[in-house]
């Protein structure tokens, strides 16, 4: 078993809907969720003119591999009604495999960790609520660390409480 750390976001549409459908489908799908972060309004980052997201982070074990844990959140990603238009653009729902375990993946189809952990505050803030000391296993920093350093100065609102 491998734990394993999602980052989720929505910004389109019924979006607390599709981040519950999304968790319910990575549930079943990927493995056994351990920790959901509270659910957050975040400002839109790197395409600034979208509408506001919401966004949290997951914590879980699974036995799939990490091309494997992509791939079927790919699949939720594309059974959620995500159309890939453009970069960073608009999207019902978003999946993102922030850490796989402590490994460094680094393929043109997977980079773990993700490769803007450390410049996103919609991502460093509800993982650094489930999981704080984790440490990153290339940059040698805790995810409150990383969040501490963070440059990013884009408004991260929680909107719900975890459970």
């Amino acid at each position: 078993m491998k734990r394993v750390f999602l980052g989720l976001g929505s910004n389109v549409g019924d979006k607390m809907a599709y981040l519950q459908k999304a968790l319910a489908l990575v549930a079943e799908r990927v493995g056994a969720i351990e920790k959901v972060s509270s659910f957050y309004a975040t400002k839109a980052w790197g395409k600034t003119n979208e509408d506001d997201f919401y966004n949290a982070a997951v914590e879980m074990q699974t036995n799939l591999t990490a091309f494997e844990v992509l791939k079927t959140v790919q699949k939720i990603e594309t059974e959620l009604d995500r159309v890939r238009k453009e970069k960073w653009g608009a999207r019902t729902v978003d999946i993102d495999v922030l850490f796989y375990g402590s490994d460094v993946i680094a393929t043109e189809e997977l980079k773990v960790p993700h490769p803007f952990i450390t410049d996103r505050r919609f991502v460093l803030v509800p993982l650094a609520e489930i999981a704080e000391q984790l440490i990153h296993p290339i940059k040698k920093k805790s995810v409150q660390k990383l969040l501490e350093q963070c440059t990013d100065n884009l408004s991260v609102e929680k909107i719900t409480q975890t459970n």
